[in-house]
Formats: C-alpha cells, sequence, structure tokens
C-alpha cells in the first residue's frame, strides 16, 4: 500500500505540540524560581513609584507606623502617595549633584592645561570664568602675517592640548574658536573682505584640527563630537592692544572659549539650543548680542585697505 505522504492539515500541525509542552515547561520553571524568591516590599513600591508617581499601593500594603518606602511620604491631598514635592526636591537634588562634577571637571580641565602651559613656557593666556576656560593664541606661535596656515609649534601645542580635551569631553558643552587679525601697518585699515576672511580661516583651521584631535573613537573612549566645536571671525575690530610694531602681534590671535555644560539650562546642551533656535525659540542671554560685528565710533564703513601688519 502507497503510503502517505506528509505535510497535510494533520501532520502539519504536530509541531504546535511541541511548542505548547515547551512553554508550559518555561512557565513553570519561572514560577518556581519566583516562589524560591523573596521580594523586597520596599524596593517593590519604589520601583513602582518611579514608573507612576501618582500609582496608590493596595490597603494591605499600608502598614501603620510604616516609616520606609515612597508610600510613607506625607501627602495631605492623597493619603498613601508620595508628595510630588518630594519628588521634585529629589530630582533637583540629583541635578545639583551632577552639576556639580560638571563644574569639577571644568575646573580639572582648567588646572591641567594651566599647569601644560607653565610647564612649555608657551605664549598662551588662560583664565577660567564661571563654568568656562578661556585661552588666547598669539601668532608668534600660530600664524605669520596674512597667512592661516598654522606653524609646526601650533600644531605641537594642539597635540598636547587634545588628549586633556578628549578626557573632559562628557562636561564640555562647546568649543568656541574665534580668529582675529591685527590692523595694517600705519594704523590704515585691512582690506574689508580679505581682513574677515583671513580671521575666519585661522579659526577654521584650529576647528579642523581640534575635530580630528578631539573625534570620538570607536572603542568607547570619549571624545567631542564636531557640532560641539564652532568657529567665529572678528576681523581687527576687537584688538588687545596696541598696532604698533612692537604689540601688533597679540591682536593676531586665535582665541578659544571652552564652557561647560549647564544642565539647568532648559534648552538644554548646544546642540539642543542649534535646534532650538531653528524652530523658533529663543537664544541664551550670552549669545543674544556675540554674532552682532564691532564698529568704530563713527560707525562708518573703512574707507582704505591694506595689509595685515
Amino acid at each position: 500500500m502507497k503510503k502517505k505522504s506528509g505535510g497535510g492539515e494533520g501532520g502539519g500541525a504536530n509541531w504546535m505540540d511541541t511548542y505548547g509542552d515547551m512553554v508550559t515547561l518555561l512557565l513553570c520553571f519561572f514560577v518556581l524560581l519566583y516562589s524560591m524568591s523573596t521580594v523586597d516590599e520596599n524596593k517593590w513600591k519604589a520601583l513602582v513609584q518611579s514608573f507612576n508617581p501618582n500609582a496608590t499601593p493596595a490597603e494591605t500594603e499600608i502598614e501603620a507606623g510604616d516609616s520606609h518606602g515612597p508610600f510613607a511620604e506625607a501627602n495631605d491631598k492623597e493619603p498613601g502617595v508620595a508628595d510630588p514635592d518630594v519628588i521634585k526636591e529629589a530630582l533637583e537634588a540629583a541635578q545639583e549633584a551632577m552639576q556639580e562634577q560638571v563644574n569639577q571637571q571644568v575646573d580639572q580641565l582648567y588646572d591641567q592645561l594651566k599647569q601644560y602651559i607653565e610647564e612649555s613656557g608657551k605664549n598662551i593666556e588662560i583664565t577660567k570664568g564661571d563654568g568656562y576656560v578661556f585661552l588666547s593664541l598669539v601668532d608668534t606661535v600660530f600664524f605669520y602675517p596674512d597667512k592661516y596656515d598654522m606653524l609646526p609649534e601650533g600644531k605641537a601645542i594642539l597635540n598636547n592640548m587634545g588628549p586633556v580635551l578628549k578626557a573632559a569631553a562628557p562636561a564640555i558643552d562647546e568649543i568656541r574658536i574665534s580668529g582675529h587679525t591685527a590692523q595694517g601697518q600705519d594704523n590704515t585699515e585691512n582690506d574689508p573682505e580679505g581682513d574677515r576672511m583671513l580671521s575666519s580661516e585661522r579659526s577654521a583651521q584650529v576647528c579642523w584640527y581640534l575635530q580630528e584631535l578631539c573625534r570620538p573613537s570607536g572603542d568607547g573612549e570619549p571624545g567631542i563630537a564636531p557640532a560641539r566645536i564652532v568657529g567665529q571671525s572678528y576681523g581687527q575690530h576687537r584688538p588687545i592692544a596696541e598696532n604698533d610694531d612692537e604689540h601688533r602681534k597679540k591682536n593676531r590671535r586665535v582665541e578659544m572659549t571652552i564652557t561647560g555644560k549647564d544642565l539647568g539650562n532648559k534648552l538644554g546642551d548646544a546642540l539642543e539650543q542649534y535646534y532650538t533656535q531653528r524652530e523658533g525659540g529663543s537664544l541664551k542671554e550670552d549669545d543674544a548680542g556675540s554674532s552682532a560685528p564691532a564698529e568704530d565710533d563713527s560707525g562708518s564703513a573703512p574707507s582704505s585697505s591694506g595689509q595685515e601688519g
């Protein structure tokens, strides 16, 4: 007699019997594990409260005189439910602790950079403000007059600063590079377009080099996202010294402002602020007028051109 081929309605459902037995055995296994475990009541309440702050325990969970767990906090409006003010205070305390950690990392970054500058003897000015570190890098180690290509000495400085910046990456909100030029010799105005382009190119060169040094690696090592490194140019319009032969080089500089994260800022970090601006949100007060170009006392445009001294 010819045998019936498999795959019919009866034979094709045989796998469901085996699957059902396996699921039943797994269920029994986990029930057995649960029966041998001990559930900490207070931890269970805390877990429930973390997912639903308004969760109310069953009456069997409310014990007279219980002074443990989230349901023991006094709440006149809803007895048995954690007071929202208590939860808010706990969140604020946690945020303050995290902000203090960020501030400590910024202070440590300043100390490490200052130590490097002192030991190297480089012509770099460094100061620390409220939540930021400021460095001024002058032309003697970075640029020649009318040039934006970095000198080897400048690259060496950034090579030493790179590991320090990467280590502090979790606390860094933004690194802002500002390019400056010196006024032309004999106090003549620089060519307006060339002046702005030169300071912008100097800023861009430092941004690019830092970006490559501090790029996050694939092995989990912290790094600074390229979006957090930004450049801006001021041309000759923010001098810090006279433009005579002796002091002009101080104006031919690049400045670096390293800002720590402000966890209390409603707009978030620098990247969130960027997208908030695109959506029509408001700017931080510190950034409200930072991009306005400076003018001389007369407010008039430069009348003559010249090269940077």
